[in-house]
């Protein structure tokens, strides 16, 4: 198995390590201390030795930050974890706090008063993060103390040691473009920017610019390591190079000079003496780099990762390996929804639908020749309440029973060399309420409404968050995250910067691929969302209109369960692209599944009765 079911957070943690820490900041003459749920390279997933916040307070979620101080500590979450939050913290030591309304930037200007010494790390905050917090800090007399030692680390006795996974080259049959021809669009980039290096800090930049894969966090092919870009194409990589085979090391070593991370910090401060003019991002650099070259002599261009948009629109290999990975990936989840479908209620659990899943994904790339090679992210199997808490994660703790009478929320994703899959379904078991049908077709307009989309270049994700939400809206619901994140290519599956969301400031441009999934959440009882990943098409001419227009194609191919859609809430149009999507999926998943599969999903793709009445 991919994925472990060990227990989530454990708010047991909590005091003992919480006073080790206070015992450490009073030792050095700290009032308190900011512990951020991030590493050098601010991704999603972190190894096992940077999971500070979660060894400090339990809290699991993969967003996070708490402030310790000497008498009173804060956690600050956002909507995805309000609920999770207060099941994996000791909220005797804890007060919950919002990390979008009421931010730590925010919350030192209203809570800590003048002469407080605040204790930071440098490289585990963004340069922009520091920004914020100084600006906050100046207006109420906080002082932020840069340090050269994460307290964590100290008190930390059993810290695992860094990760050490093998490098592997992705082949350029599944890359579309070679790594040397990639590194010299980067380098003619970062001339433009008025800069002559940049650092590239997250690993899913390094990875697409090298064309190499790792496996040094969970989930995600990522090597850790930081680059040196150089706009003359003197490039440096920074990696531990144990996880080089002699191969590997060949091949890298003709794109740039290898180092080890322990050579990276003398590295840039000595590109800063010799007067570089380096760029980075103030969204994923941390403040340690700033603080490196500044000290240094050398001049700091701001500017985002050069590869951030390269890697975001995807090329043709790239776009007909998620064609194929989405082939793939929707005929294993059809068999695990045939399955599922022929369970007795109250006989499966959370875990072993997650388990029958990745068996089905496995033996589906088996037959294909295309191995599943990890699960995208920990799969969210969510039953009755549980579905409620939107990123849960089963554990042998809080397993439970699917019942009869309430809905089943089942959220996961794969990872094929040719692409990455995400996808979610939720289904009833045994007979739902007329308000899970209800509420589960308001989710279904908005993510049919973003499906069917026309709009025109440069729109922007927050420009279009709005239509999948005008449906719940009009009933008087809402939900608590953005509609779509960013999809990577054999790489993270929650990828940067474009996404459909109120914060959604990045233009949507053709080769995109995003996810679509507008949900409902019902505290305590259920929980609705319906996933599909889609891709940006180039803008074409409408008939009769002025500009050209994007659209979405629309990736993800299984059934949506149609026991829940109450038709006469739809429109003819949305019933129409149903049905369509529907046939589709038959059409292309049919011929993977035979017997008793392909039986079923002849019965869950047929066309609904048409009882709209516009």
């Amino acid at each position: 198995m991919f994925q472990t079911f060990d227990s989530a957070g454990d708010p047991a943690v909590g005091k003992p390590r919480v006073a080790l820490l206070r015992q450490w900041l009073a030792a050095n003459g700290l009032d308190g201390f900011i512990v951020p749920r991030a590493d050098e390279h601010q991704g999603e997933y972190v190894a096992d030795r940077s999971a500070r916040l979660k060894w400090l307070t339990g809290f699991s979620g993969s967003a996070g930050v708490a402030i310790v101080l000497g008498e009173r500590a804060a956690m600050f979450v956002d909507g995805r974890y309000t609920l999770q939050v207060r099941q994996e913290v000791d909220l005797d030591i804890f007060a919950i706090e919002s990390l979008v309304d009421n931010p730590p930037a925010i919350w030192i200007k209203d809570n800590l008063g003048k002469g407080v010494r605040l204790g930071f790390d440098p490289w585990l905050q963004t340069i922009g993060d520091v920004k914020a917090l100084k600006a906050s800090a100046e207006k109420s007399g906080v002082l932020l103390v840069p340090l050269d030692q994460n307290p964590i680390d100290a008190i930390w006795t059993d810290q695992p040691e860094p990760p050490l996974a093998p490098v592997e080259i992705h082949p350029i049959g599944f890359a579309g473009e070679l790594g040397r021809d990639k590194l010299v669009q980067l380098a003619a980039a970062i001339g433009k920017d008025g800069a002559t290096h940049a650092v590239l800090t997250d690993p899913s930049s390094i990875a697409w610019a090298f064309d190499i894969r790792g496996g040094d966090v969970p989930h995600t092919p990522l090597a850790l390591g930081f680059a040196v870009l150089a706009a003359d194409g003197k490039h440096q990589l920074f990696m531990d190079q144990r996880k080089f085979s002699r191969t590997v090391a060949a091949y890298l070593t003709q794109l740039a000079d290898l180092h080890e991370p322990g050579e990276f910090e003398a590295a840039v401060a000595a590109l800063a003496k010799g007067g570089a003019k380096i760029a980075l991002d103030p969204v994923l650099a941390a403040e340690k780099l700033r603080m490196l070259v500044e000290d240094n002599g050398g001049a700091v261009i701001s500017a985002p990762d050069p590869a951030r948009i390269p890697r975001a629109t995807k090329n043709q290999a790239e776009i007909n390996g998620a064609r194929a990975a989405h082939r793939r990936d929707g005929a294993a989840v059809a068999r695990l929804l045939c399955w599922l479908d022929r369970q007795k209620p109250g006989k499966l659990d959370e875990i072993a639908v997650v388990t029958k899943l990745e068996e089905c994904r496995r033996s589906t790339g088996e037959e294909t020749q295309m191995p599943l090679r990890d699960v995208s992210f920990d799969t969210i199997s969510g039953a009755g309440p549980n579905g409620a808490i939107m990123h849960y994660r089963v554990s042998r703790a809080t397993n439970r029973k699917l019942k009869s009478g309430e809905l089943f929320l089942l959220d996961s994703g794969g990872q094929y060399q040719d692409g990455t899959t995400d996808i979610t379904r939720t289904v009833p078991v045994g007979t739902p309420t007329e308000e899970m049908r209800e509420r589960f077709t308001l989710v279904l307009k908005g993510m049919i409404g973003i499906s069917m989309l026309r709009f025109p270049p440069g729109t922007r994700g927050s420009e279009i968050d709005a239509v999948a939400r005008l449906a719940l809206w009009r009933h008087g619901c809402d939900f608590a995250h953005g509609t779509g994140h960013g999809v990577g290519s054999y790489l993270a599956v929650h990828e940067g910067p474009q996404r459909i969301a109120r914060t959604g400031t990045e233009k949507l441009l053709a080769g995109m691929i995003l996810s679509n999934e507008p949900g409902y959440y019902k505290e305590g009882a259920y929980g609705i969302r319906i996933e599909n990943l889609v891709l940006v098409t180039p803008a074409e001419e409408i008939e009769g209109g002025d500009i050209p227009m994007h659209g979405f194609e629309t990736l993800t191919l299984a059934p949506i369960d149609v026991r829940l859609v109450r038709s006469d809430l739809l429109t003819r149009d949305e019933l129409h692209w149903l049905d369509q999507y529907h046939a589709r999926v038959l059409a292309e998943i049919g011929p993977m599944l035979d017997g008793e599969t392909l039986a079923w999903l002849e019965k869950a793709t047929a066309p609904l009765p048409h009882d709209a009445k516009i």
